[in-house]
């Protein structure tokens, strides 16, 4: 039941009808417990059971045996979490830290990583001309793992700190982790942001209702106008790049590197906007990294769920920025490449956060021998300097998809080979040919224009109402038009 079908707008409509007709506030109950105060059931917690029951069944429709998995895990933090909240001694609560901790990642690592290591241990093994080696196992991998598994480890972590007072109400924890819109693939939820949410008593508002469909619109204009389209363009060549020509291999990445922002960018707004739509606010994910001046500023603005977990929960821990440089270029490597790891199972993500980790080892090196010399400072300051930072590093993370999107090392090997060896070729085999694809691009760096100078939030005020309901009738309209045949999975709900 992924946004793009059918069945979730089905599922959705009668979730938003049924959250928003039903005159909750008229319901109250009050469950008698013996010995112990009576339990209120007020309108605005019936709201909340009520999107508790709906996210579970939006994820048990994936499996419902993975859907009491999360259930059963979530309960389990929710006890470890009061337990730290009235403990005082500083060795069983750091006991209960690590506890909950090892049996989240203990999780995510049998699900997600079990076979890799038995795969890569057997490759070990028959290069060593062993004749055993290890079965591998039928797992089902949960939807969204690495997602839930991060929100989980937050949460006990800030009840650790004592930065975020334990929930007392286990259906709010439950809920916390099971918000549909976010629990497939994003944005990694902080407890401290949402927690106090679920709390607030919610009131219609038409703005938000607007705001809510704007995000859903553009998230549907990313994944159906823009990344399902260059997939058509990047999907045939990194299944076979020899099979092509230099040319058509350049195509084929930065259709990828295009097609991967849209793709995880609108997950992100659709589930901003289906949260908007229900009275919640998701932090915003993107802040267009494709125009970012480093590599450092790429990860401030992409994926920032991410990259904000990684630095808190790792990359301090580790030492952050403290130490001499080699320190920090150690913190670097370890986090990206364990982030990289995040991504999936394969050396191809580890390779992929190791490279992050030099790019990011290399910036501060230069960031350090760039400030003892003003005249170059002053230069990467100015409108050429910032074009050729803006330049360079958009070359460098265009590069670093090759190993993002490769199935294999000898894919990676091929790709790197067409790119950089020019040989000749037919072009893409498409038939759209290639003014689809320029047309996209064109599109996507006017868009990026657009927003840089805000030419969309002025018009839009000033815009008459039929107008603006017409251009948003005409958006939709494209994004059904362009919708493909066959629903397209968004990237990251493998991870």
């Amino acid at each position: 039941m992924s946004f793009c079908t059918w069945n979730f707008g089905q599922f959705f409509l009668i979730v938003f009808a049924v959250y928003w007709i039903v005159p909750w506030r008229r319901f109250a109950f009050r469950i008698p417990l013996k010995g112990a105060r009576n339990w209120t059931l007020t309108g605005d917690e019936l709201r909340v059971w009520w999107l508790l029951g709906a996210s579970f069944y939006f994820y048990a429709s994936w499996s419902k045996m993975l859907a009491l998995l999360i259930v059963g895990s979530t309960l389990t933090d929710y006890c470890i979490g009061l337990t730290l909240d009235v403990c005082q001694r500083q060795r069983v609560r750091r006991a209960l830290l690590c506890l909950s901790i090892v049996a989240n990642l203990g999780l995510l690592c049998y699900f997600k990583y079990a076979n890799f290591f038995l795969l890569s241990l057997n490759e070990v093994l028959i290069a060593s001309g062993s004749s055993r080696w290890f079965s591998t196992m039928q797992i089902l991998v949960p939807i969204g793992i690495s997602f839930y598994t991060f929100e989980a480890i937050n949460y006990i972590v800030e009840v650790y700190r004592r930065n975020v007072p334990a929930e007392r109400n286990p259906a709010h924890l439950l809920f916390f982790v099971l918000f549909f819109p976010h629990l497939i693939a994003g944005p990694i939820v902080r407890a401290k942001d949402f927690l106090p949410q679920i709390r607030r008593s919610k009131r219609w508002s038409w703005a938000r209702l607007q705001l809510g469909g704007e995000y859903f619109l553009l998230g549907m204009l990313k994944k159906w106008v823009v990344a399902d389209q260059l997939a058509l363009y990047a999907d045939p060549v990194f299944a076979n790049p020899l099979a092509f020509g230099t040319a058509a291999n350049w195509i084929a990445l930065l259709a990828f590197t295009i097609q991967v922002y849209c793709d995880i960018s609108g997950y992100s707004d659709m589930a901003m906007g289906t949260a908007h739509l229900l009275g919640y606010k998701l932090a915003m994910n993107f802040n267009m990294p494709y125009v970012a001046t480093s590599v450092s500023d790429y990860w401030r603005r992409d994926h920032i769920s991410l990259s904000t977990w990684l630095r808190d929960y790792l990359f301090i821990p580790l030492g952050g920025s403290r130490g001499s440089n080699w320190q920090v270029s150690r913190n670097f490597l370890i986090t990206m490449t364990l982030g990289g790891l995040w991504h999936g199972a394969s050396w191809n993500f580890v390779l992929w956060g190791l490279l992050h980790g030099l790019y990011l080892s290399i910036h501060r090196f230069f960031r350090t021998y760039c400030s003892s010399r003003q005249r170059l400072d002053a230069f990467l300051q100015t409108a050429t300097g910032t074009g050729l930072r803006m330049a360079l590093t958009l070359f460098c993370v265009y590069q670093g998809f090759v190993l993002f999107r490769a199935q294999t090392f000898e894919v990676t090997q091929a790709m790197y080979e067409r790119l950089w060896v020019p040989v000749g070729g037919n072009g893409i085999d498409h038939p759209y040919g290639y003014g689809l694809f320029w047309s996209i691009v064109a599109g996507f760096a006017f868009a990026h224009v657009a927003a840089c100078r805000h030419w969309w939030e002025r018009f839009s005020l000033r815009m008459p109402t039929p107008i603006l309901g017409f251009t948003y009738v005409v958006a939709l309209v494209l994004c059904m038009v362009m919708a493909p045949v066959f629903d397209k999975p968004f990237l990251y709900m493998q991870f």
